[in-house]
């Protein structure tokens, strides 16, 4: 037995689709989503961040004064890190910020992610959602009727009319399905896919 996804308006050609249940019926694993958004998201760091250790610092190659008898501490090379000028204790360097999340638990957290999006109704299916051409205000037209301060678009491939139309519109994002990102479908208030892009997702995650 499916599910039903409704279309975007009762105009729009794609109707209501049918969809399996095992991919747009399972229960919501906060745990893991929470886990599959972080994964992400740490993914997205630079991690170029870079500082200078005292070995990095340039000079200090003799000791400022002699060990005794001038008052002041002593003191063996000013690259040490108590010196304005010398290196950093523990100084940041380039690193990964990757985390493991193996393939069964992304398939699993975006089924999670998507069925609970079909159950508040913030999932719906349009397949004339491409504009005829690259102007943002045919876009805009079609979208003026949905109350959402974010809005993802799922496609089966990138059309360059959609593309260009959708670039100028700040709460417009356009994705294709199999770079479905987990970010994008948790912050968007509505998610409107084609019916190649549904079966798209379908194939890839059953």
């Amino acid at each position: 037995m499916g599910l039903h996804i409704s279309a975007l308006n009762e105009q729009d050609s794609a109707g209501q689709i049918e969809v399996a249940e095992a991919i747009f019926g399972q229960p919501f694993n906060e745990t893991l989503v929470h886990q599959l958004v972080t994964r992400y998201l740490a993914g997205a760091r630079a991690g170029t961040k870079a500082q200078k250790t005292r070995s990095d610092v340039s000079g200090g190659g003799s000791k400022p004064w002699r060990q005794k008898g001038t008052g002041r501490a002593r003191s063996g090379t000013i690259r040490s890190p108590i010196w304005r000028t010398g290196g950093v204790a523990f100084a940041a360097r380039p690193r990964s910020y990757d985390q493991k999340l193996n393939k069964k638990m992304f398939r699993v957290g975006i089924r999670s992610i998507l069925s609970e999006l079909l159950r508040q109704d913030r999932l719906v299916v349009s397949s004339d959602i491409f504009p005829a051409t690259p102007k943002t205000k045919e876009l805009s037209e079609k979208l003026k009727k949905i109350d959402a301060k974010r809005i993802l678009i799922v496609v089966d491939s990138i059309d360059a009319n959609l593309a260009l139309a959708s670039r100028n519109i700040p709460y417009v994002e356009v994705i294709a399905a199999v770079h479905l990102s987990p970010v994008l479908l948790v912050s968007a208030d509505k998610v409107i896919a084609t019916p190649a892009a549904l079966k798209q997702i379908e194939e890839r995650l059953a």
